[in-house]
């Protein structure tokens, strides 16, 4: 059912922001520190696991896939932009380091596209063909 999928997504929500709670505390933060992102890890790894087991329907999909078509492009819009609150307020070092990642970011593509292409297949067969000498 599809209430079920929402259900799911409440709770690693919920489950999420309790962790990144108590991670911030830890940490001597006050603050919930990486809360959503946990609660969008536990989203994926829970459900596929219970896919996997069968217990994870068609139907309760819907459910998430319906909420994650809403509710996660709002939560990232809002943590990103606390970060830019925090990072104008933090200082010219901490907007020195958020240039440097995202440069840092745009000179990896070219390498992690690299990587994930294949070899091509005329190199190969034309290897495999040629005799021995």
């Amino acid at each position: 059912m599809i209430i079920y999928g929402v259900a799911f997504l409440a709770f690693c929500t919920l489950a999420g922001i309790f962790i990144g709670s108590l991670l911030g505390q830890l940490i001597g933060v006050p603050a919930n520190v990486g809360g959503v992102g946990i609660a969008m890890l536990l989203l994926i790894f829970l459900g596929s696991y219970l896919k996997n087991r069968g217990l994870f329907t068609g139907k309760s999909e819907q459910g998430v896939e319906f909420w994650s078509a809403i509710y996660i492009p709002i939560v990232v819009a809002m943590a990103a932009q606390q970060n830019v609150y925090g990072a104008l307020s933090g200082g010219p070092m901490a907007i020195l380091a958020g240039i440097a990642a995202v440069v840092a970011g745009f000179a990896l593509v070219p390498v992690l596209s690299r990587i994930g292409q294949k070899k091509p297949e005329a190199d190969v067969t034309s290897s495999l063909t040629k005799a021995p000498r």
